[in-house]
């Protein structure tokens, strides 16, 4: 099954309409192109419509949030909407302001969202508006995860990522546990934005298999943030493994995805 995802979305290579935050974009854009996809990143409300209408997928990253991207953002949703294109919602950080969070539900109220992907903070804030007290990549204090994103999925009617140290995937009916990836993951700013990036690509090429090609895109990251560590020697750092991850993404064939891919259902 996720050796389709992976052939279909390079065989079809699809462009995504990514509108990031400027802390991760240059890293979004070309693991996105590591995947063989193409990516535009455009943000003024003046052009996204159109743009939008040009792609096959929106990734909306709530990352640097300002009054102008939140226009730009509701204005390509809706547009999104109307083409019936995959949205992808990375509510980055939404615990930890009131801006976040009024942006994040005025986004989910006003644009049908197909995929949000969010570590356990992040998705508990969008199911009861709880503030966080960490910094932005909290995924602390909460219980039952798996409980959290189904509830999630079910109220928005979105499949839920909601990833940590074993990534859940769900529509509320079907639930993965993805068990790939590495710790050193959490060292590298935006590896969170780049799987939602991820997420948009496969998502595009394989619309009609929403979890299905999400469940990929998870499995795919989690695999190359494996193969990335053991490329790893003693002189090499973060800033070396971010470029082995999208090395890997780069590298990665159906049948090493199929083969190495780690999940379960529950």
């Amino acid at each position: 099954m996720l050796s389709e995802i992976l052939e279909r979305n390079r065989s079809t290579s699809p462009l995504v309409h990514c509108i990031s935050n400027y802390v991760t974009a240059n890293d979004c854009v070309n693991l996105l192109l590591a995947s063989g996809v193409s990516a535009i990143m455009a943000d003024d409300a003046d052009e996204v419509e159109e743009i939008t209408a040009m792609c096959q997928a929106l990734v909306l990253n709530l990352g640097t949030p300002n009054p102008r991207r939140l226009e730009a953002m509701l204005k390509a949703g809706k547009a999104a909407n109307r083409l019936g294109h995959p949205v992808v919602f990375d509510p980055v950080g939404v615990g930890g302001s009131t801006l976040r969070r009024e942006a994040a539900a005025r986004l989910l109220k006003s644009v049908r969202v197909s995929v949000i992907r969010g570590n356990a903070s992040e998705i508990r804030t969008l199911v009861d508006g709880s503030a966080a007290h960490r910094g932005v990549d909290a995924d602390t204090g909460c219980k039952d995860t798996t409980a959290l994103a189904r509830q999630l999925a079910r109220s928005s009617g979105a499949v839920v990522v909601l990833t940590g140290e074993m990534d859940i995937v769900t529509d509320g009916q079907r639930t993965y546990l993805v068990k790939n990836g590495h710790p050193m993951m959490r060292t590298v700013t935006g590896t969170g934005c780049q799987l939602s990036a991820l997420i948009g690509a496969y998502a595009a090429a394989s619309p009609e298999k929403l979890l299905d090609s999400t469940l990929a895109a998870v499995c795919a990251m989690g695999l190359c943030g494996e193969q990335a560590y053991r490329r790893m020697t003693q002189l090499d750092g973060n800033a070396s493994y971010r470029n082995y991850i999208i090395d890997a993404i780069y590298n990665l064939t159906p049948e090493v995805l199929e083969k190495g891919a780690k999940y379960e259902t529950d």
